[in-house]
């Protein structure tokens, strides 16, 4: 449930932003999305595995 509810959330404040014209803290291009969401998966993983 966190996951959808987080998911939502980076929906809503991205939209938000983008309807107000206000900077997203997140690289504007695919690449740096990219690599944000690898980040971001990177450190689920680890946090799964590593005790």
């Amino acid at each position: 449930m966190n996951e959808v509810i987080g998911i939502l959330m980076g929906f809503l404040i991205g939209g938000t932003c983008r309807w107000f014209d206000i900077p997203v803290p997140a690289p504007p291009k695919l690449m740096g999305s990219l690599i944000v969401l690898s980040i971001t998966l990177g450190f689920l993983c680890a946090d799964k595995f590593v005790p």
